[in-house]
């Protein structure tokens, strides 16, 4: 009996009745831990990132859109600007599918716009943007001022100001200004970080494009504390826009509009004007032309980009930076490089006749007989063929190449719209061999009908425009190379950097120099100063240059003055214009020219 009653007093409790309690504090421990731990994720943690969401549920913030910088020509006339706009929009949003046909005929009568187009602009945009739909730019102001008196019972529609760009002259010196327009969806992700927005705008090309961070200013903006239904509660605070810094071009407003107007009827062309001491363009014009208020436009068709890209006149495609065949332009290079090589010094006598032949062709005199035993200033005057094919020949590609190299040719200028520009193309014997660009090494090499073609000029050389200038430059300044350029900068333009002493004989300097004066005192070039007395001394040269790419000849005329100082150059170039340079060239240059001579 006494075993039996120690057993069932040894008998241990159920587990589960004795842990219970202890069970659920730990329940109560994990879920009162769980939510700390929570609340500190929450709060300390992510706390900073939770606390930006809050704001930006209950801030809102207005972007205020800088000024950009005025373009002005070196006299101060303005040649780009700003001008505010306004524009008509709507937030969906706050219109339901039965209020936007109330609203389109309110809008409609306000502001006297037909309601087909609004309706039609209201659903392209649903489908573009549906946070924001333009309706109408350009309100007038008693368009905005009719708009504000009502605005009360215009729910959801809205009158913006916007600051566009704008070209007073339109056209005028367009591709040397350049423009600017929207920033792309992928540039925004790269240009964000530089303080750009979404809606921002930037410089595609020309100035507008290189001084791009000169130009553009700062964003401002406004912070609006708001409610849950979007409504403003008060200002938290203004940042005022930084407005861009205006430049200074080196243009000059008259000696470019005379370009223009020399321009005028040419399928197409250019016209450069520099000052050979500093390298200061002072007129740029390109023929076909485009005008840049185009881009400013903040609603554009399909049709209207295709007119202007996709036109085969090219009018977005600058002459002045382009390279051509040059002509006879080109005979000065090949002098030089028969005088500095020794082989043609400058008192050599050459016999010209009705053709020489090299290879398989028999390269023509221009007026089929010659001008019998002559010199490098009656070459250059009678623009005589045959006397540079055997000074060209003569010397060989390698010397030729060494001297349009010395002047600027085959790279770019320095200008600061550069990565626009071509740097064109002097051919020579390596050149060739290693395939001439399209072809494998060894199955083009140089022959002797390439060598007579690059003495003057044609075929296997090709230069711009701008790059003719600068290297007249050389001829009208005494012999230094400089470089071209739009803007002053606070740059110093005549310093070792930017200007640099050509290595070029005394002798062979100054029989360049006296044959291009004698181009026009009695050659190819005699009708500039005919019935213009009070014109200074002129040096130039014609150029006619067959193109190479198929088309019609082009016309060239580039020249320098006064003779003796050198102040300006000027190259003319008719695109495809035949006829000569001395017909279609010499009276563009000729234009320019008188403009520059009344305005000193």
């Amino acid at each position: 009996m006494e075993t039996k009653t120690k057993h069932l007093g040894s008998k241990k409790p159920k587990i589960g009745s004795l842990n219970q309690p202890t069970i659920l504090m730990c329940l109560v421990i994990l879920c009162f831990g769980s939510m700390v731990t929570r609340l500190f994720w929450l709060q300390i943690v992510q706390g900073s990132f939770y606390r930006k969401l809050s704001d930006e549920n209950r801030i809102r913030l207005v972007s205020r859109q800088p000024i950009r910088g005025r373009l002005l020509d070196r006299k101060g006339k303005v040649l780009a600007d700003s001008k505010l706009t306004y524009t008509l929009s709507v937030q969906p949003r706050l219109i339901s599918k039965d209020q936007w046909p109330i609203l389109r005929d309110k809008l409609s009568y306000l502001l006297d716009i037909p309601v087909d187009v609004l309706n039609a602009r209201f659903t392209r945009g649903i489908r573009n943007d549906p946070f924001r739909i333009t309706l109408a730019t350009e309100l007038t102001s008693k368009q905005v001022l009719r708009f504000k008196e009502q605005d009360q019972n215009l729910e959801g529609a809205q009158v913006d100001v916007d600051l566009l760009r704008y070209y007073p002259h339109g056209s005028l010196a367009s591709h040397a200004l350049g423009y600017t327009q929207a920033i792309t969806n992928n540039e925004f992700k790269i240009l964000r970080k530089k303080g750009y927005e979404f809606n921002d705008r930037i410089g595609r090309i020309g100035v507008e494009a290189a001084y791009e961070s000169h130009l553009r200013g700062a964003w401002g903006g406004e912070m609006l504390e708001v409610d849950a239904l979007g409504t403003v509660q008060r200002s938290l605070g203004i940042k005022s826009p930084v407005a861009g810094r205006d430049l200074s071009l080196t243009l000059d407003f008259d000696l470019q509009e005379a370009a223009e107007k020399a321009l005028e009827g040419k399928v197409g062309g250019a016209i450069v004007a520099l000052d050979p001491r500093n390298g200061a363009i002072r007129a740029m014009a390109s023929r076909p032309t485009f005008d840049p208020n185009f881009f400013s436009k903040l609603v554009t068709t399909k049709k209207e980009y295709d007119n202007l890209f996709l036109s085969p006149n090219r009018p977005l495609f600058s002459r002045a930076i382009n390279a051509y065949d040059p002509g006879s332009t080109w005979k000065p290079i090949t002098g030089m490089a028969g005088m500095e090589t020794g082989k043609f010094p400058p008192e050599v006598l050459l016999k010209t006749t009705r053709c020489i032949k090299y290879g398989g062709h028999c390269f023509p005199e221009h007026n089929g007989q010659g001008f019998g035993t002559i010199g490098y200033e009656d070459a250059l005057s009678f623009s005589s063929n045959t006397f540079f094919y055997q000074v060209g020949v003569g010397v060989g590609s390698q010397a030729l190449y060494d001297a349009a190299v010395k002047l600027g040719f085959d790279t770019l200028t320095g200008i600061e719209i550069g990565y626009e520009e071509s740097k064109g193309l002097v051919g020579h014997r390596q050149w060739a061999e290693k395939g001439r660009g399209w072809a494998k090494p060894g199955q083009t090499p140089w022959i002797p009908e390439d060598m007579a073609s690059a003495s003057i000029g044609q075929s296997v050389v090709q230069i711009t425009p701008l790059q003719l200038a600068r290297a007249y430059a050389v001829f009208a300044n005494g012999g230094y190379l400089i470089t071209p350029h739009l803007a002053e900068s606070n740059v110093d333009w005549l310093s070792s950097t930017y200007r640099r002493k050509v290595d070029i004989k005394a002798s062979t300097l100054e029989t360049l120099r006296n044959g291009l004066r004698k181009v026009v005192k009695s050659g190819t070039g005699w009708s500039l100063t005919t019935n213009q007395s009070d014109l200074p001394p002129v040096a130039g040269k014609t150029g006619t240059a067959e193109d190479s790419s198929g088309g019609a000849d082009h016309a060239w005329f580039v020249c320098f003055a006064p003779f003796d100082l050198g102040e300006i150059v000027i190259v003319a170039f008719a695109q495809n214009t035949p006829g000569g340079g001395s017909v279609h060239a010499l009276p563009m240059a000729r234009q320019v020219l008188e403009t520059w001579n009344r305005l000193r």
